[in-house]
């Protein structure tokens, strides 16, 4: 229903556009009502390049009217009106082969051109005269094929008349009009000679060839040959061509043309290599080529005629172009051996050393397809690739070995090895002669001589810039004695070497530093001020970095400048190539001195260093008193608090550090025991407090003789109160099942009681000290030395234990001992409160020593006499008051 629609909108529209006047077809195809006719003098054909006058007739008067007319599609200006019904128009010089002309009305009643009529013009030329009649036929043909070349195209239908006469006798007559020209073998004869006439015309004339004379002998051709098979070559550069014909080829001659991707067709000199086989040089890989083969014979000379005007010349007579064959050529492989060079590395401990091998890529038009590879072969057959992008490779090779060989590998071949020689001569036989920078800064022209005889192969000149960046070189053939090196660097300095390559290996270098332009130096000098004289200086200046210098130096100079101004005097100039150090005279004041670096390009920028006068020589001696003096004072304040630093630095390492670090371990080898044994005398009565423990002997003993050596021991407590005294035994039986650690050693409580005032008084005396230390230790110290005990539950059985010079208990109650109550504390406890819990303890027992009860103290209950008790401490009855 919408196409239906949408087609009926479509045809209402078309005929409201043709109703308003627009054509719906081109005029060409529009059936017109022609309102008169066209007439043209001389005719409506006619030669070209003349004039030509049109009229336009009406049919009937238009007073009021204006007639036109185009010619191909433009207005002919040049007209003339005759009547109401007739207007001229005149058209000069037509040239054109095929010409419309349209008449148009344009009246006042209507605006739009109305077309009165047209008229179809032609032009043209006459016949050229028909040239180069050539007749040739083949041995086995049953035709005598002509042809003839028309000459100028005539633009009109042209027709040829072909004659052929025997002896004023016409034998055959053909009209046509083309250019070839068959005429049948059988009417003609062998040895007769035949005249042919080609006369060609048209509306404007006639013309008549020259008189064609011939024989069938003169005009036989060798047989049409035929191509058998083509093959490229290995390089894709040549094809070879195996042909045959059907008759003897002993004295014809090929001849090959080509076209190579469709294009005109080239005729080729070809190489005849044997009987049918002939090869064609120059070709491109990967080109589609189309070959055609002809043969052709001896020249024949054509029998002259008396007529001056019939036809005398030297023909050869050739066979018509075989068909045609063809292929696409391969792609080649790179024909020619590789640019190469090397450089030898250190010699290594495995007998190998390391050779870098360089080579230039070979150009792109001397291969085709893709360059896959290079191929590194040593003398020892050992095979190294490298990837098709580099420049470089470095290949490890014995130190024998004398030589290697490159090749380029590609998709359709590989190139001819190139030989690399390892072998030094030792012997210098190159000389760098003059070496000429060019105008434009990029390049040098090099010269140089040789000693070298005729065993030179060639030369070879590198450089390389420095500091030492990539490696360029070149390869120069042995009859040339200079050369130009390009791609340098303005301001880049290069080291340049010669080599001479022989047959008995390479020559020592010749070397030189080049510049290819220098510039400005970038920077100035590093000065430094070495000694400062009053009047005078000794400076010294660093050399400047190769890629500041930009050039050879030549020379320093050296300017004085005073702070407060801006003018600069010139003060000495060093050469370039003098020791970098110099005294220097100096006016008085605060100056600057700067330094500049020249090279032949000009002077660099300045570099300044403020130069102050020396101080006076008493204001030194001030200040090395002054810091004699501070030194002083600073080691003997580090000695005066050295005691309270080394207290700081062992609290922190215990603290810190972890716990085995700092567990006192018992020293067999020091302790009082193992010394009594070993010496067999008795135990010092007054010992120090902070010496080893003694050492017990150990003992297995069996269950019915524990009781005997490990006996109770029965301890009696008498305490003293305000009102009532109490008596309490208590007996403690210490089991043992194997080795324990040593008790405290057996010292009277007198004389500890004694070291322990000693040390309080000491404590006192050394209040800044114990202040440092409790600094050090915190909280938990002050906590320990204020500590109240309770002395209110005693446990009937405890286990003694020694660390270090302490008598510390190893349960988790509390114990009242001899008189003595003690406090259990942690593992964590005992490391921090070793000193305050002694302190205490020994205060304790000087008090109760200062009492009158003192008898107690070394009772039989408490001494034993027979035998060693081992890890048991005297123990006494001391009185506690527990309201400390």
């Amino acid at each position: 229903m919408n196409l239906l629609l949408a087609s009926w909108r479509c045809i209402i529209m078309l005929l409201c556009l043709s109703i308003i006047g627009w054509p719906l077809l081109p005029a060409d195809c529009i059936d017109i009502i022609p309102l008169g006719y066209l007439t043209a003098e001389p005719a409506t054909l006619v030669l070209m390049g003349s004039n030509l006058t049109v009229f336009c007739h009406l049919f009937k008067c238009e007073q009021r009217s204006t007639l036109y007319l185009e010619l191909n599609k433009q207005e002919v200006k040049s007209s003339k009106r005759e009547n109401c019904t007739t207007t001229v128009f005149y058209l000069p010089r037509v040239w054109m082969p095929l010409s419309k002309v349209v008449c148009m009305m344009q009246s006042e009643q209507v605006s739009r051109l109305k077309v009165v009529s047209g008229l179809d013009l032609r032009a043209g030329l006459p016949p050229d005269k028909p040239a180069n009649i050539s007749c040739e036929t083949t041995r086995s043909s049953d035709l005598v094929n002509c042809s003839l070349q028309r000459g100028q195209e005539t633009y009109l239908h042209t027709l040829y008349n072909i004659s052929v006469h025997r002896e004023n006798e016409s034998i055959f007559d053909l009209i046509q009009d083309g250019e070839k020209i068959s005429i049948p073998r059988a009417i003609l004869d062998e040895n007769t000679k035949y005249t042919l006439i080609a006369t060609a015309y048209n509306h404007f004339g006639a013309s008549q060839s020259d008189p064609f004379i011939f024989s069938l002998e003169d005009i036989v051709i060798p047989e049409t040959p035929h191509i058998v098979r083509m093959k490229f070559m290995n390089e894709s550069t040549s094809a070879t061509l195996y042909w045959n014909t059907s008759e003897s080829s002993m004295r014809l001659r090929p001849q090959v043309r080509l076209s190579a991707n469709n294009d005109t067709w080239v005729q080729r000199e070809v190489a005849e290599l044997s009987k049918g086989l002939i090869r064609v040089e120059n070709l491109r890989p990967l080109t589609e080529y189309e070959f055609q083969i002809k043969t052709c014979a001896s020249l024949s000379r054509q029998t002259p005629t008396s007529t001056p005007s019939f036809k005398t010349s030297l023909r050869s007579l050739c066979s018509k172009w075989s068909p045609s064959v063809r292929r696409m050529s391969p792609g080649k492989g790179p024909s020619q051996e590789l640019h190469v060079w090397r450089t030898l590395g250190e010699q290594a401990r495995n007998g190998l050393r390391t050779v870098t091998v360089f080579w230039k890529a070979p150009p792109l038009d001397c291969y085709s397809g893709e360059l896959l590879k290079y191929s590194i072969l040593l003398d020892n057959g050992h095979e190294e690739t490298c990837t098709a992008a580099s420049s470089q490779c470095s290949v490890q090779a014995p130190v024998e070995s004398q030589a290697l060989s490159v090749r380029a590998v590609t998709s359709y071949g590989t190139s001819p090895p190139a030989f690399v020689d390892l072998r030094h001569t030792g012997v210098s036989e190159t000389f760098l002669g003059k070496l000429t920078p060019t105008a434009d800064g990029g390049s040098v022209h090099v010269s140089w001589s040789s000693t070298a005889g005729k065993d030179l192969l060639y030369f070879v000149i590198e450089w390389e810039s420095m500091p030492p960046g990539r490696l360029h070189w070149k390869k120069v053939l042995k009859e040339l004695k200079e050369t130009t090196i390009t791609g340098l660097m303005a301001g880049v300095r290069y080291n340049l070497s010669l080599y001479a390559v022989t047959t008995r290996g390479v020559s020592a270098p010749a070397s030189r530093l080049i510049y290819s332009r220098e510039q400005k130096p970038l920077s100035a000098p590093m000065l430094h001020v070495l000694i400062n004289e009053p009047g005078r200086i000794l400076v010294r200046w660093d050399e400047l970095p190769l890629a500041q210098q930009r050039g050879f130096i030549t020379k320093y100079t050296f300017y004085w400048q005073t702070l407060d101004s801006s003018s600069t005097k010139l003060s000495v100039t060093v050469s370039g190539s003098d020791q970098r150090q110099l005294w220097l005279d100096y006016p008085e004041g605060a100056l600057t001195l700067q330094l500049t670096a020249s090279n032949s390009a000009g002077e660099g920028p300045r570099g300044g260093k403020p130069i102050s006068p020396p101080a006076d020589p008493a204001v030194r001696l001030v200040i090395v008193i002054v810091f004699i003096l501070t030194m002083f004072v600073t080691i003997v304040a580090n000695l005066m608090c050295w005691g309270c630093v080394r207290k700081r630095i062992k609290q922190k390492c215990i603290a810190w550090g972890p716990e085995w670090l700092v567990d006192n371990l018992p020293k067999p080898g020091h302790s009082n025991a193992i010394r009594l044994l070993e010496d067999d005398r008795s135990e010092p009565l007054f010992s120090s407090v902070y010496s080893d423990p003694p050492l017990s002997p150990i003992l297995v003993v069996s269950e019915e003789e524990r009781d005997e050596v490990y006996p109770a021991i029965h301890v009696e407590e008498s305490q003293a109160g305000s009102e009532q005294a109490t008596t309490e035994t208590m007996s403690i039986l210490a089991e043992y099942a194997g080795y324990k650690p040593q008790i405290a050693p057996l010292v009277p409580l007198e004389e500890e009681a004694n070291d322990a005032e000693e040390e309080q008084r000491d404590g006192q005396e050394n209040t800044g000290e114990d202040r440092c230390l409790v600094g050090s230790e915190g909280l938990l110290g002050g906590l320990l030395c204020r500590m109240d005990v309770d002395c209110s539950d005693v446990s009937p059985r405890v286990t003694l234990g020694s660390i270090g010079d302490l008598l510390l208990l190893k349960t988790a109650k509390t114990s009242l001992l001899n008189g003595v109550c003690l406090q259990e504390m942690s593992g964590k406890e005992e490391d921090v409160v070793n000193g305050v819990s002694s302190l205490d303890l020994q205060q304790d027992v000087k008090k109760a020593l200062d009492s009158d009860d003192t008898s107690s103290l070394f009772s039989p209950s408490t001494l034993l006499n027979s035998g060693y008790f081992p890890q048991v401490a005297s123990l006494s009855t001391v009185p506690l008051d527990t309201q400390r």
